[in-house]
């Protein structure tokens, strides 16, 4: 990452994270439609968010003794703004979802190992 600090700044951005609350289930209900073939809409839970944050290794940017919600609170707040900037796009992101060998979930993971990148350039 070249900067850092932008991703800290992102990561801890509350009124991100209520946006990106309403934009992760978006995207993860449309990868799962596009992998059922079925409509489906889900909530994405904070435990599957958390732990895509986990595997992604930006955990070190939130320093010790981070709740679960706080992470994935993380989470929402940098793939929204990964989109707000124009750094991806909801097409991109169902398709790192819907394409990932391991599932959606650990689509997550990489699509916030993506945004993370092209944030901090």
């Amino acid at each position: 990452m070249r900067n850092p600090d932008v991703i800290r700044q992102i990561l801890r951005n509350r009124q991100l994270a209520s946006l990106g609350d309403a934009y992760v289930n978006f995207v993860y209900s449309l990868a799962l439609t596009q992998m059922s073939g079925e409509p489906r809409a889900v909530k994405v839970s904070d435990r599957i968010l958390a732990e895509a944050f986990r595997l992604s290794g930006l955990r070190e940017y939130l320093g010790t003794r981070v709740a679960r919600k706080n992470l994935a609170n993380a989470s929402e707040s940098l793939l929204v703004e990964a989109y707000r900037r124009g750094l991806t796009t909801i097409e991109e992101s169902v398709k790192v979802l819907s394409q990932n060998p391991d599932g959606p979930d650990a689509g997550l993971a990489e699509l916030l190992k993506l945004a993370a990148e092209r944030v901090s350039q």
